[in-house]
């Protein structure tokens, strides 16, 4: 990390999600629901498709600020909403999550307040995502 001023810009990140990553995140998390690798079921609760789990699209989003500090043991908070579900086709391609962040404010304990945006096909699928960032 080179500046942790308040309104850096964090390098962008792209993230491909795939179904076998979908598979394999089940089976780290013990979350087998079956939207994320069913397309009948997932369609049949009104998803347009399988989708990503939330867990896994917020830890995708942690990635940005993990590699700007150069350790990830120095969040020390990260906390969002899940917005929209990430739609995982099953084909090579997958689904591209897009993360943006930036630094918006700076505490007296040497840490920062880094707000982060994640989205897939143009649109936020988290809200009020941020991480506090220990910097010094």
């Amino acid at each position: 990390m080179t500046n942790a001023a308040v309104g850096t810009e964090l390098p962008a990140l792209s993230v491909r999600l795939r179904r076998d990553d979908l598979v394999r995140y089940a089976g780290a998390s013990l979350d087998f629901n079956p939207i994320h690798w069913n397309e009948k079921t997932a369609k049949a609760v009104g998803l347009p498709d399988v989708i990503a789990h939330g867990m896994l699209t917020m830890a995708v989003a942690s990635r940005i600020v993990a590699e700007w500090v150069g350790d990830p043991g120095a969040i020390v908070e990260y906390g969002c909403r899940f917005g929209r579900p990430v739609v995982v086709p099953n084909d090579d391609e997958g689904a591209l999550v897009e993360v943006t962040a930036k630094v918006t404010k700076d505490f007296e304990d040497g840490t920062v307040k880094v707000n982060i945006n994640a989205s897939f096909e143009g649109k936020s699928v988290l809200t009020g995502a941020f991480a506090r960032v220990r910097v010094s």
